[in-house]
């Protein structure tokens, strides 16, 4: 156990630094504080001592300079069981420091508005309190270190206790310190990868590259059950030092513990219905899905998702890019469900739905765009932008002798919106709203034309389809003709294409390129 006689205090974030001060004071605990902080704490009537009265110094540079001296560091850094370093702070006439409560300047929060300059993001670099952080935290054994108000009452509670805190209590605080630090590190290196000299000096470049050195910070959020099968383990993490958002950062309202494949699913659900403007409802099975479609409601855009493949919709997770009410609730109350993402859920919806224990009610807010992709390989990663291409119908391409009808272009891009969340090779039939048959993840394209059709359930006479890539031979688009095919969307870039266009032409459909390919895998 450590008995805490001396704190130093110097916080950006202020939250709950007042009533761990009063506390800290009530345990007889000497108060050392810096700027902000102490100016804060004697309008409390808290004692305190600056710490400028120990270093002999003031705050220099501005305030760039308060706590990197010898005297503050010595401090924190000595072993107090080696006789040798006790001596040598009793011959400099140095404090011992337990405890150190810092946060830092919110770099991240500077570096999330595009619009900070270079010397704005300098300015938010904090080095005194990232040196506090680390030297108790590399001395925990005697040194209590607390980087964040969430862990305030924590601190309150076995102070008030027991008077001290203990060794199992200074590891956690000094592995979050370390993780803290590594992580507002790692946002500064990624942030400075975007800084270049120009004609003018420092500027942030308009488009965000990738950085020279890639450090990923997460913290973990849920402990999973099992991974995708029951023999791989596995946890959830989500970004640290942000504000939760995303699949990640999702609230739970109910519902049994989210599994690895839960997640899984309903990111593919959520990525998808926030495609659409309009009222959208994705049903999804092992990240694909078996059914899409828009309406003027949530409900009937549902209940439309649904006819596509009422049999792969049983067991799936669903997605809905509005506040789920009472009318859907009721459609979708009647079949077996696994987990919901919507942006909120309507009080009547979340009383219709109540009796239904297991199911999962995730509560997601949007995520920023500008995300990359990340995936493990034996060694490294692979990084790459989110595939955020929206389709863009005035930079589409009539390759065919017929353009398509005005209601064949809506169905085209409704199709298109779709197939880019389907594993490729990707097919997807489709209506102005509605999905009516998908082919995915089929080594050949016209094997995912004929799954898709295969699939169907409701009829395809009529329907429009989308290739995520290029038709590498006419017979996908053969076998799309042969069950009621109209008009077709597909990237182009085929050795090919003049043969894919002249089909299109004898069978008299529609074609046109996008140029863009949405491959995913």
């Amino acid at each position: 156990m450590s008995r805490i006689e001396r704190a130093l205090l110097s916080v950006y974030d202020k939250q709950g630094i007042v009533e761990l001060a009063r506390v800290l004071v009530d345990q007889n605990v000497e108060l050392l504080s810096t700027g902000g902080t102490a100016q804060l704490l004697r309008e409390k009537n808290i004692p305190l001592r600056e710490v400028g009265t120990l270093t002999g110094f003031g705050e220099l540079l501005a305030g760039r300079v308060k706590t990197l001296h010898p005297v503050v560091h010595a401090g924190i850094l000595a072993r107090r069981a080696d006789p040798q370093q006790c001596e040598e702070l009793k011959k400099h006439n140095i404090a011992p420091i337990d405890l150190v409560v810092v946060n830092l300047y919110p770099f991240a929060q500077t570096a999330a508005r595009r619009e900070a300059s270079p010397a704005a993001l300098l300015e938010q670099i904090d080095i005194g309190g990232m040196a506090m952080i680390r030297a108790a935290a590399k001395n925990f054994p005697d040194v209590a270190v607390v980087v964040s108000p969430e862990d305030y009452p924590r601190i309150i509670d076995e102070l008030s206790q027991r008077g001290e805190l203990s060794l199992a209590t200074r590891l956690a605080l000094a592995q979050k310190a370390f993780a803290s630090t590594a992580q507002y590190d790692g946002c500064i290196a990624a942030t400075l990868g975007q800084v270049e000299v120009n004609e003018k000096g420092l500027a942030r470049r308009h488009e965000v590259e990738p950085p020279p050195y890639l450090v990923l910070s997460y913290e973990k959020a849920l402990l999973l059950r099992y991974g995708e099968n029951p023999h791989q383990r596995a946890v959830l993490y989500r970004t640290a030092g942000v504000p939760a958002y995303g699949v990640a950062g999702a609230r739970q309202l109910q519902g049994k513990e989210l599994s690895y494949n839960n997640l899984t699913d309903l990111q593919a659900a959520w990525d998808l219905v926030n495609e659409f403007d309009e009222p959208a409802a994705a049903i999804i099975k092992h990240t694909n899905p078996c059914g899409v479609a828009t309406g003027r409601s949530l409900a009937e855009a549902y209940g439309k998702a649904y006819e596509c493949d009422p049999v792969s919709a049983y067991g799936s997770v669903l997605g809905f890019n509005r506040v789920l009410d009472r009318e859907s609730a009721e459609a979708m109350a009647k079949h077996f469900i696994e987990a919901i993402a919507a942006p909120d859920y309507a009080p009547e919806a979340l009383e219709r739905l109540a009796s239904k224990k297991n199911l999962r009610l995730l509560v997601v807010s949007s995520q920023p765009e500008a995300e990359w992709q990340v995936r493990t390989l034996s060694g490294g990663v692979l990084v790459q932008d989110k595939d955020l291409y929206t389709a863009k119908p005035k930079e589409w391409r009539v390759v065919s002798k017929r353009a398509p009808t005005k209601a064949e272009q809506r169905a085209l891009v409704f199709a298109w919106k779709v197939v880019k969340h389907v594993k490729s090779n990707a097919i997807v039939y489709a209506r102005k709203d509605q999905a009516v048959g998908i082919g995915a993840g089929q080594m050949s394209r016209v094997d995912s034309v004929k799954l898709g059709a295969l699939k169907a359930v409701l009829p395809l006479k009529g329907t429009v389809l989308a290739s995520d890539a290029f038709f590498p031979f006419p017979d996908g688009v053969e076998e799309a003709a042969k069950v009621g095919v109209t008009a077709i969307v597909q990237p182009g870039g085929s050795v090919r294409d003049a043969e894919v266009i002249a089909a299109a032409n004898r069978l008299k459909l529609a074609m046109v390129f996008t140029g863009v390919r949405h491959f995913r895998h």
